[in-house]
């Protein structure tokens, strides 16, 4: 609190005229960002309203940006001194997830662009399951993400998958129908007292 103080040219008691504790401030700065962010989503929404393609684009470059400032030791800090915080946290970013890229998937599944064979409901809780499995501090500091490459490398895994390119995910097709295919055949050919299961073992 007293560097914060120096850096905005103020007494500490006047800063804590303002917010009676750290934790009430860091609530405060919590809310703003994530006021912030809602207020750069709604602007890429309302301005790309009708190209799915460029408001995901957007919109992915937005939550890029601010993830950006969230370097390591913040995430340290909130782990170790304010854990309470990240549910606040986590709360935000539900909603935020639920909101806009909810909306994104609804209307790439109107445009053709986003496959309609999963609900968009289902997508939502994919993208929020492993995002809070993943994006919390105690599993970025094992995994040595940050917020930023631990969100977009969700992303990118549930729009693009982990294969690549069409011509592969062909490939990695045919390769997995022919081996299921061949193990039938093995099943057939073994003599029936093989196929049988052993009695009184795994």
């Amino acid at each position: 609190m007293d560097d914060l103080a120096a850096e905005l040219g103020m007494s500490k008691k006047t800063l804590y005229a303002s917010f009676a504790s750290k934790a009430d401030l860091l609530r405060a700065t919590l809310l703003d960002k994530f006021r912030s962010i809602e207020v750069d989503l709604d602007a890429i929404m309302s301005s790309r309203a009708s190209d799915v393609l460029g408001s995901l684009q957007e919109l992915l470059a937005c939550v890029q940006r601010h993830a950006e400032e969230i370097q390591p030791p913040f995430v340290r800090d909130i782990r170790r001194e304010a854990p309470d915080m990240f549910q606040l946290v986590q709360r935000h970013r539900r909603e935020l997830i639920q909101r806009y890229f909810g909306k994104i998937f609804d209307d790439g599944r109107r445009a053709g662009i986003i496959r309609k064979d999963i609900p968009a409901k289902l997508m939502i809780e994919i993208l929020l399951g492993a995002t809070e499995a993943i994006v919390n501090p105690s599993k970025m500091a094992e995994l040595g993400l940050t917020p930023k490459t631990g969100f977009l490398t969700i992303i990118t895994v549930i729009l693009e998958g982990v294969i690549i390119g069409k011509d592969k995910a062909r490939q990695a097709r045919r390769l997995s129908d022919k081996k299921i295919a061949n193990g039938r055949m093995d099943d057939r050919r073994r003599p029936a007292a093989d196929r049988r299961p052993a009695r009184g073992g795994l």
